[in-house]
C-alpha cells in the first residue's frame, strides 16, 4: 500500500477551546460532556451559575460569577488548560 497523506483536520477534531473560567459551574456546565465555548452552552433558562473556588454566587474577587465575567483579565480567572501547559 501507498501512504497516504495525512488528511486536514474535521471540525469535530479540532480543540474545543473554552474561554471561560476553569471554575465557573452551572447546572448545564456539570451535565455537559465538552467544554463551553459560549454564554449558551453554560446558562439554562435559571441564568444561575456560581464560582467553583469557593461554591458562592461571586468569586474569591467578590464580583459576580457569569460567563460575561468569568474570562481571561479577571483577578480570579484560571484558564481550564493550564494543567496542560
Amino acid at each position: 500500500m501507498a501512504d497516504r497523506p495525512p488528511s486536514a483536520p474535521t471540525p469535530d477534531a479540532a480543540p474545543r477551546v473554552s474561554p471561560f473560567c476553569a471554575f465557573l459551574r452551572s447546572k448545564k456546565i456539570l451535565l455537559s460532556a465538552e467544554p463551553p465555548r459560549s454564554a449558551a452552552d453554560v446558562l439554562d433558562a435559571s441564568n444561575h451559575c456560581w464560582c467553583g473556588k469557593n461554591q458562592k454566587l461571586r468569586g474569591p474577587d467578590r464580583e459576580i460569577a457569569s460567563p460575561e465575567l468569568c474570562q481571561k483579565g479577571r483577578e480570579c480567572f484560571e484558564s481550564p488548560f493550564e494543567a496542560l501547559l
